[in-house]
């Protein structure tokens, strides 16, 4: 998160239990009066400990707004982790931020694939796989983020009037930094670049961040080839293959064309929630749990 912490003041907290073992970790940056987890991530929430239970979390929760509370801020907003990144079950939070009464505001489409219970692609994806099959194409990972980036860049201003949410610096500093972990990969024809897909590994998810393609491999098909190399091959060892999310306006605008072309090669919906959080109005409820396992968290405190 460093790289736009200019643009992210950090607000992050350690969530210790009376042993001081930390049990969760809450990324999170403030603006005004509200408190994000994290503004500048897809996705946040609690990063918690396998020790972590559902009565920890109840007490961990209400002490955490208690110190968001204290300091004046008036609004949480806290991101969910999708479950397809648990390394085992852990929704404690959703649970503990439903008993505050927290609302449950928007909710994303995330389009998935299974890998060891894929569906057989669409047939409109064969056509087009079909089609590119017959022009001499190749796929291979590059380190040619300018040239991605111009054909990306291309691709949003002409369809939504946006830039990519990173720059091609930003890239670039991030792809150092996890040389194994983001990769670009490339359908090229010759020399030239038809077609792009920067993939975040996670070691059992395969995301990927940002895909596009020039006018020409439109046509032929380039980013459909791609996109079946990466999934049926080159990630095929991994739990998910995701091809991120297929919704905008909080939520609330499904964009069918292309979550109907996710779907096309076999992925499924998964959801992402966010939630909002009065503080200003939140009072302590009793929880529903044991009082001595309340009592476990002690500390939540900035780091």
């Amino acid at each position: 998160m460093e790289y736009h912490a200019d643009r992210f003041p950090d607000h992050s907290r350690l969530m210790r239990n009376d042993k001081g073992e930390l049990l969760a970790i809450f990324p999170a940056s403030a603006a005004g009066d509200t408190v994000t987890s994290h503004g500048g991530l897809t996705y946040g929430g609690c990063i918690m400990s396998e020790r972590m239970t559902a009565p920890l979390m109840l007490r961990g929760m209400t002490v955490l707004i208690e110190s968001l509370k204290a300091e004046g801020f008036r609004q949480l907003i806290y991101k969910t982790i999708p479950r397809i990144f648990h390394r085992m079950p852990a929704d404690e939070d959703q649970y503990a931020l439903f008993s505050a009464g927290a609302e449950l505001y928007r909710r994303d489409v995330w389009s998935v694939i299974e890998q060891s219970r894929r569906p057989p692609l669409q047939e409109r994806r064969e056509r087009r796989l079909r089609k590119a099959a017959r022009r001499d194409l190749h796929i291979q990972e590059t380190q040619d983020f300018a040239a991605f980036w111009e054909i990306l860049a291309a691709n949003l201003h002409e369809r939504y009037g946006l830039k990519p949410v990173h720059s091609l610096e930003e890239i670039l500093l991030l792809r150092s930094r996890f040389p194994l972990s983001i990769r670009l990969f490339g359908c090229f024809e010759g020399p030239l670049m038809m077609a792009g897909a920067v993939v975040y590994d996670t070691g059992s998810v395969a995301h990927v961040q940002y895909n596009a393609a020039s006018p020409q491999g439109k046509e032929l098909g380039a980013l459909d080839l791609l996109l079946e190399t990466l999934i049926s091959q080159t990630y095929s060892s991994h739990a998910y293959f995701d091809l991120g999310s297929s919704t905008e306006t909080d939520g609330r605008y499904l964009n069918r064309g292309l979550v109907e072309q996710k779907e096309g090669f076999g992925a499924r919906t998964i959801a992402h929630d966010f939630y909002r959080l009065d503080l200003t109005n939140w009072q302590p409820q009793r929880m529903e749990c044991g009082e001595r396992s309340t009592r476990a968290i002690e500390a939540v405190h900035r780091q």
